[in-house]
């Protein structure tokens, strides 16, 4: 072993910078925390070449004071918190005190602030983490930061990059989320000098909707319900999306806990586990919710660019959002209305919101930007032109926009009867089978495609479950009894859930050391009498998330599958009309356990349309 020595500042600056600053978005990220902790109102986001070479920030915010500009460029240096308690009950975004002095430590930086006390503001330029000017500057209040030559000093980080539009859009997403956790500012973002996201920071007039619907479209904003909930251990509030919105992947969940966006399992679990039953598998929900829990609860410490965290009481908080998401979708007509269109219309991908999206006002945003430091001011005209065939679809998104009220785009409103419940029954005409599998049906005017093999399937699935959830089952014995020798993970969890498991129909007898005695299992579930699937039962427990048996679902899933009646059955009406009255008996009748539609609907308006009629 060599001689031990003490390492540099500029490496011990680099390697702290390696914790917090991975990429372009990682100083985004911290720069626009601390913009808002300097409560801003307005914050410009502009960059080139992906962040790479340039980034610059804008603020309105209370700015730094000149003789604490070189301090904020030091290590652990903060205006957040005082001592180690202060961590347990920080209330800002950005903490730590290491972003500035990490961000300084890999790349050329540049400083304008001014607070709006002082007289004149101050320039302050640091390369690599060693001051190079500290002078006098006139200037507006707030302050603009300027970051580029990212990685210059590092060139073994810097290669790990990705390419720009690859770096760029990650900013997106971030600039995406930021929008969407703090309605209440406004945001312009601008890269290789195009606007690509605009807000007016107007929370207080329309809600969190404006910012949804900058974010993720119209036609995302408009199957959005809202949803609120509480509990002793925190609250929850926000928008989630319709069953028929899904999605492939988890780009569209945005969660937010006082104010700031994370990354924890629980709650994707939580969330996804309410909308269990409503999706089909490999499909993801739309949601955008705030959280409120108490500073004391959190550590938001974990990660080194803060993005995940601990939650002290994370099964109470599970169940607050899980129950929260099923409620609301449960006991509502969440039937799909099939509207038709032209081949070569395609769904418009909300990362990127079309340029003909934004309103037509001739409202001056960011005027307070130096004019020698800040793109000059702009109207949304100076925005690039659409063309001209643009024009009238501009005018009518414009006004549709901006017509009173405008949260309006957000709400659901149900027909006037909704099809399954018992005093519509009367109205329902069952017009006959096609297919030997879809029943269509008529009340008022809609028209509806019954599957039934979906419909019964999920009414055998929800019979099944009410048995094994009211104990109204039968046991059926193992003889002789299957022997299991467990892990002590898995002895630790069927000892935690062993009386969930007796409510089931299940007899579980120690047979000594680590095994036990499995003599007993539900009569409607036989398979379930091995080792193998027993174990598989016991690996799906999740100490979060407790009882939810997705092995145990699964099972029931199977063999509500296999004895409903199938498509190329023919049913007779009386039948259909039965299979109808069970299907208003339950939560959610338009879901079959695999996540598909029991039925889909269509307007009599949209057939006319088709026909030329309208």
């Amino acid at each position: 072993m060599g001689n031990i020595a003490l390492l540099d500042k500029q490496t011990i600056d680099q390697i702290a910078a390696g914790e917090v600053i991975e990429r372009p978005a990682s100083v985004v990220k911290e720069l626009i925390e601390n913009a808002i902790d300097a409560k801003a109102t307005e914050i410009s986001v502009e960059i080139r070449d992906g962040g790479i070479n340039y980034i610059r920030i804008t603020d309105n915010g209370r700015g730094i004071m000149k003789e604490d500009v070189p301090l904020a460029f030091t290590r652990h240096a903060t205006s957040k918190i005082r001592t180690i308690e202060d961590l347990f009950s920080v209330h800002s975004l950005g903490f730590r005190g290491e972003a500035l002095s990490s961000i300084a430590s890999v790349a050329k930086v540049e400083l304008l602030t001014k607070t709006k006390e002082a007289m004149s503001g101050t320039r302050y330029v640091i390369h690599g983490g060693e001051e190079v000017v500290c002078t006098d500057a006139g200037i507006p209040n707030g302050t603009t930061i300027v970051v580029s030559s990212l990685f210059y000093n590092t060139p073994a980080r810097r290669k790990y990059l990705g390419s720009a539009n690859a770096e760029a859009g990650r900013i997106m997403e971030l600039m995406q989320a930021v929008v969407l956790s703090h309605p209440e500012i406004g945001f312009k973002f601008v890269s290789q000098g195009k606007v690509r996201l605009l807000t007016y920071g107007n929370a207080k007039e329309q809600g969190r909707m404006e910012s949804i619907y900058r974010v993720l479209g119209r036609d995302i904003a408009k199957y959005l319900v809202p949803v609120t909930a509480e509990n002793a251990f925190a609250s929850v509030s926000g928008y989630i999306g319709r069953p028929e919105i899904g999605r492939g992947n988890r780009s569209y969940e945005y969660y937010f806990i006082n104010g700031r966006y994370i990354k924890s399992k629980v709650i994707e679990n939580a969330v996804e586990d309410g909308y269990r039953g409503f999706f089909m598998q490999h499909r993801y929900p739309v949601y955008v919710l705030d959280l409120s829990i108490p500073t004391e609860d959190l550590d938001v410490n974990v990660h080194p660019a803060k993005m995940e965290l601990r939650l002290k009481n994370e099964a109470e908080v599970y169940e607050l959002l899980a129950d929260c998401v099923r409620k609301t979708l449960q006991n509502k007509e969440w039937i799909p209305q099939v509207q038709l269109q032209p081949a070569a219309v395609q769904e418009k991908q909300p990362s990127e919101p079309a340029e003909e999206e934004k309103p037509r006002a001739e409202k001056a945003v960011f005027s307070y930007l130096p004019r020698d430091f800040a793109p000059r001011p702009q109207t949304l005209k100076d925005a690039a032109a659409p063309e001209p065939f643009e024009e009238k679809k501009i005018a009518e998104r414009s006004r549709a926009l901006t017509a009173e009220p405008r949260t309006d785009v957000a709400q659901i409103r149900l027909p006037e009867k909704v099809l399954l419940q018992e005093d519509t029954l009367p109205d329902i005409r069952i017009i006959g089978q096609v297919f030997d599998t879809y029943w269509i049906l008529q009340l008022e005017d809609k028209m509806y495609l019954l599957d039934q093999h979906a419909a019964h399937e999920k009414l055998l699935y929800e019979t099944l479950l009410e048995k094994l959830r009211s104990g109204q089952h039968f046991t059926q014995r193992i003889s002789p009894p299957v022997i299991i020798s467990l892990q002590p993970m898995e002895e630790r969890r069927l000892e935690k859930f062993l009386s969930d498991f007796e409510k089931l129909g299940f007899e579980i007898a120690s047979f000594g050391g680590r095994e036990i005695a499995l003599s007993a299992v539900p009569l409607d579930l036989p398979d379930l009498g091995s080792a193998e699937a027993f174990r598989e039962l016991l690996d799906s427990l999740d100490e979060v998330r407790g009882m939810r048996l997705e092995k145990l679902l699964a099972r029931c899933a199977t063999i509500s599958c296999k004895a409903a009646v199938k498509g190329n059955m023919r049913l007779s009406g009386a039948e259909v009309q039965e299979l109808i009255r069970g299907l208003m008996k339950l939560e959610d009748p338009y879901h079959c356990p695999h996540g598909r539609p029991t039925m889909i609907s269509m307007t009599k308006q949209e057939i006319e349309k088709r026909f030329g009629r309208t």
